[in-house]
Parts: structure tokens; C-alpha cells; sequence
């Protein structure tokens, strides 16, 4: 036999390779998942910590938990504060609920406080008032910038005099900043109603739902 038949010392050369190949990975499969695995967890752990210090940081500037309570509003609520900021002449009790000493949530008091309805009525005055420039050609980009910078402009200078009144008076009072950005963001309700009857009746609805919405919300605070 001039030649030797080698293919199955080939073949079981390449089983013996391909078994190490596998041995080799599984080794380092086993290495490398308690790796993986540490490397998971100390991210995540890194990630809560990160998490809890900015949490802490920004209470520290901004009372998140504050803020919830004034977003706390069903569409029960936003319809019957609605209701007593254009009418409030009926309304009799006008006491905040509290129990345990701690004021109920809006949804469950329509005497309550909120930002959600000063919020939305801000930017719901502002594109009112764009929609009026538009009938005026008057509107621009610039010019309802402005507008929205004034309004937002008055709003802290009217927070800013009567937290001074309180002040310099030395009225002992509950009522905390929040609660002044609230009742003062309340007007916007009234402006929206103006605004509207002006384009709908003229000047002549302008300024008598005017002067009915500054009598009302005289009488709401």
C-alpha cells in the first residue's frame, strides 16, 4: 500500500480541535457571566444613587411633592372651579378641608388650590390673544412673545407685592408661595372670557365681561 489513509487521524484531529474550541468558550462564558452580571448591578446601583441624589437636589429647589398635590384634578373639579370663577355669588362655604391637618387634594375640594387650571388658562389666554392679533393683522411670532413675557412678567410682580404686604404687615396667614402663583394665576379664566367676548360682540362684550369677571374673581378671593 503505497499511501496511508489518514483521513480519520484528520478527522479526529479536527473533533479534538473543535471540542477544545468549545471547552474554551464555555470556560470563558462561565468567566465572563459573574462579570457581566457585577457589572449590571453595580450600574444599576450607580443609576439609583444618581437618581436619589438628583431627586433630593431638586426637592431641595423645586417641592416635587408639593407640586403634585396642585395637580392632583379630575374633570369634576376643573368643571366646577371653572364655574365658581365666573360665578361665585352662590357659592356660601368657603373653607379648605383638611384632614389630619393636612388639606385634601383638589379633586376632592373645589375650594382647593391648584396649578393645573392657572397653567392651562395661561397658555390658553396666550393663543386667544394670538388668535385676536390674527383678526387685527397684527400677529407675528415677536409680538406674542411678548405678550406671554408680559403676562408672566405681572404674575410674579403681583406674587412678589403681596408676599411684600404680608410682610410688612405681619399678616400671620396658611397660605403658602404656591397657593399665591395659584390664586393669582385664577385671573387668566377671566382675561380668556374677555378676550372671547370681545371677538364674538365687540367692545361692548369686551368690557362688560370685563368688569363681570373682575367682580367675580373679587368676590372668589
Amino acid at each position: 500500500q503505497l499511501f496511508d489513509d489518514t483521513s480519520a487521524g484528520q478527522h479526529n484531529s479536527g473533533l479534538g480541535s473543535a471540542d477544545k474550541a468549545g471547552m474554551d468558550y464555555a470556560g470563558q462564558a462561565i468567566l465572563s457571566e459573574p462579570m457581566s452580571n457585577l457589572a449590571m448591578a453595580y450600574g444599576s446601583s450607580l443609576a439609583s444613587q444618581g437618581k436619589q441624589m438628583m431627586d433630593k437636589n431638586l426637592d431641595r429647589f423645586i417641592p416635587i411633592t408639593k407640586l403634585k398635590y396642585y395637580f392632583a384634578v379630575d374633570t369634576v373639579y376643573v368643571g366646577k372651579k371653572l364655574g365658581l370663577l365666573v360665578f361665585p355669588y352662590m357659592h356660601e362655604n368657603w373653607e379648605v378641608s383638611y384632614q389630619q391637618d393636612t388639606p385634601v387634594a383638589p379633586r376632592f375640594d373645589v375650594n382647593a388650590p391648584d396649578l393645573y387650571i392657572p397653567s392651562m388658562a395661561f397658555i390658553t389666554y396666550i393663543l386667544v390673544a394670538g388668535l385676536a392679533l390674527g383678526t387685527q393683522n397684527r400677529f407675528s411670532p415677536e409680538i406674542l412673545g411678548m405678550q406671554a413675557s408680559s403676562a408672566l412678567v405681572w404674575l410674579i410682580i403681583e406674587v412678589l407685592a403681596v408676599l411684600l404686604s404680608l410682610y410688612l404687615v405681619t399678616v400671620n396667614t396658611d397660605l403658602t408661595t404656591i397657593d399665591l402663583v395659584a390664586f393669582s394665576g385664577y385671573k387668566y379664566v377671566g382675561m380668556i372670557v374677555g378676550v372671547l367676548a370681545g371677538l364674538l360682540f365687540g367692545k361692548t362684550g369686551y368690557y362688560l365681561s370685563l368688569f363681570w369677571c373682575c367682580a367675580s374673581i373679587f368676590v372668589f378671593m
